[in-house]
């Protein structure tokens, strides 16, 4: 019995974590085995490279270097923990994943498409996300949801950035979901939590259920 893997995806502040906690308690509810994750993170490998990235430690790479790092701890992180889970019959639920590196790195960072696609093709392989959720929320909104959050002086290395790049960033994201509507649906993250969550339901029930769940 093979799981299902679902990403969620968005700018800073846009509720992911908030999202994947609610959808995983909605989905262990139904007696589904639910594992959550993040990226970059999810082994003790994975999550040095984080801390290394987003202290700005590997700014001075450059987009290309960090891509490369990124792709080490995705690997990583496929291979010890979202494969495993999937192989069990599981569902995983992870905040972030090659889109992020597609627009962080990519669209905004200007590393070099065919780099970002020969890391992809040794990454991630066939490990495909089954559905993605694109929470979306303007960005100077969603920075102001993660000052809030974090307090203005523990930005990490992406939400200290200018507001300008965050709304690419934020574009960026619109773009890929209407490239690939088969994979992923676009979630007003504007709304309150319990709307966003309905959302998220509804769209996972929809896409990824064999039964019919109101």
């Amino acid at each position: 019995m093979t799981g299902k893997f679902v990403t969620f995806e968005g700018g800073d502040g846009a509720g992911k974590s908030t999202q994947i906690r609610r959808l995983a308690a909605a989905l262990a509810a139904t007696g589904r085995k639910v594992t959550q994750t993040r990226e970059p993170g999810g082994t003790p490998t994975a999550e040095a490279i984080r801390g290394l990235i987003l202290s700005g430690v590997a700014k001075s790479m450059g987009a290309e270097g960090e891509a490369v790092l990124f792709a080490a701890a995705r690997a990583d992180h496929i291979d010890n923990v979202i494969k495993p889970a999937l192989d069990r019959g599981e569902w995983v639920l992870c905040d972030r994943f090659a889109d992020s590196t597609a627009v962080y790195q990519g669209v905004a960072g200007g590393a070099e498409e065919g780099l970002l696609r020969a890391l992809d093709r040794v990454a991630v392989g066939s490990t495909r996300p089954d559905l993605t959720v694109m929470l979306d929320v303007p960005a100077e909104i969603g920075l102001e949801r993660a000052r809030r959050r974090q307090g203005s002086d523990d930005a990490d290395r992406f939400e200290g950035e200018e507001l300008w790049v965050q709304e690419k960033r934020r574009q960026a994201f619109l773009d890929i979901a209407a490239r690939e509507p088969e994979r992923c649906v676009v979630i007003d993250a504007t709304q309150s939590e319990d709307e966003v969550a309905h959302a998220v339901w509804k769209a996972v029930s929809s896409r990824l259920f064999s039964e019919v769940v109101a």
